[in-house]
């Protein structure tokens, strides 16, 4: 128990001493030992990255999970060292409902079937995503996390302890500075020099120790700069294989989309031409001007010529021998990038404007496009028409 009083009484004394010191730096009236120039730039550097490594797994993880209380929950099960709960993504939620939707209005209908293949990419898209929040949370938010509950903690506790040694030399110092001048004064005080000199060749020594120990720590941080670096590039990574995976799934889905636009395009064509066939000689005047005007803008079509055979319309669809038509075109900006596949194609660039129009027999996915002199066939999936 004596044993344990005098170390209690001990350490108060360290700590008060140390205390003391502090204040008296803070005040300017005691000196204070300082690092060299090379070790500030070091604890400054370690600094510097404690904070921004902390700042960009905070974003990291509003980017891979924007709901909070998601992000509560898993830190809650993280610190539980419990496996989180496996949790539906927004894309596989909104399949869900596009497929019950589907059911619901008949998956036989234009629409329930547009929704089911929507739905489907949706879902595609979510299992993506998924895979991307785990991949990334392995190779770049775990070796974060473990820098900052890991190296950094090291780091503090032994600056921390640094400190300490750094007050304490001083004050020995200090002692030591008061003890000369006693001594100057009467020769009895000489036991008290002796004393304090041999106190600070002890924190002298304590201190460059652990100097030392906490240099090569901070030393450390451009091993630490490295790893991040590798899995910086491995996020990167992974986010990109997962951005290339959803631009394939949206462009299939684009295609399959395309021809059913195609079909809803063709059935307007013919719809279009029809109502430009002259009505019946009894037809009262209001009856005939509801059937030559058209109900919705449409894309020009060239009329049929009656009882022209089919094969003398497929021969009209050279682009370089046809006319547009004289009922009028229609403009079309191109969304995607396009190349011609033979000389009956025409190239295109994205975001360009181009006139377009439809020939009788041609295929519903294509139509006839104009830049210039330039003409040729080019896919409905990459224009979106201008009315």
């Amino acid at each position: 128990m004596d044993f344990n009083v005098k170390k209690l009484a001990s350490d108060a004394g360290v700590f008060f001493s140390r205390a003391m010191q502090f204040t008296e730096e803070k005040l300017g009236q005691a000196e204070k030992t300082e690092l060299d120039a090379h070790f500030e730039n070091l604890l400054a550097r370690a600094d510097s990255t404690k904070n921004w490594t902390e700042k960009i797994l905070r974003q990291t993880e509003v980017l891979l999970q924007p709901n909070p209380s998601a992000r509560v929950e898993e830190f809650l099960y993280e610190k539980l060292d419990r496996k989180v709960p496996s949790r539906v993504t927004n894309g596989e939620l909104l399949a869900q409902y596009m497929t019950e939707a589907a059911n619901d209005f008949g998956p036989g209908t234009p629409y329930g079937k547009t929704l089911i293949k929507v739905g489907e990419t949706q879902r595609r898209l979510g299992a993506a995503e998924r895979d991307f929040i785990h991949s990334a949370s392995i190779n770049f938010l775990t070796p974060l996390r473990n820098f900052l509950e890991g190296d950094w903690r090291t780091i503090t506790k032994e600056r921390r302890i640094l400190q300490n040694r750094r007050l304490d030399l001083d004050a020995c110092k200090a002692r030591l500075k008061k003890a000369k001048a006693a001594e100057a004064k009467a020769a009895l005080w000489s036991d008290e020099v002796e004393k304090a000199e041999h106190e600070l060749r002890l924190t002298q020594t304590e201190f460059d120790r652990q100097a030392e120990v906490t240099r090569l720590l901070l030393e450390g941080i451009s091993s630490t700069h490295v790893n991040h670096l590798r899995c910086l590039h491995e996020f990167v990574e992974s986010q990109t294989n997962y951005y290339a995976q959803c631009y394939q799934y949206m462009l299939d889905l684009q295609k399959q989309l395309g021809s059913s636009k195609g079909e809803i395009f063709s059935g307007t064509f013919v719809g279009n031409a029809e109502s430009t066939s002259p009505p019946p000689a009894a037809a009262s005047p209001p009856a005939v001007a509801a059937a030559t005007l058209p109900a919705v803008p449409t894309i020009p079509v060239v009329p049929t010529i009656v009882g022209v055979p089919n094969t003398v319309a497929e021969s009209v669809l050279n682009p370089n021998e046809v006319k547009p038509p004289a009922s009028g075109t229609r403009k079309a900006r191109v969304l995607y990038d396009y190349e011609a596949a033979d000389s009956t194609e025409l190239a295109l660039l994205a975001d360009e404007m181009i006139t377009v129009y439809s020939l009788p027999g041609m295929d519903p996915d294509w139509l006839i496009g104009e830049r210039g002199n330039q003409k040729g066939k080019v896919p409905v999936t990459y224009l979106e028409l201008l009315s």
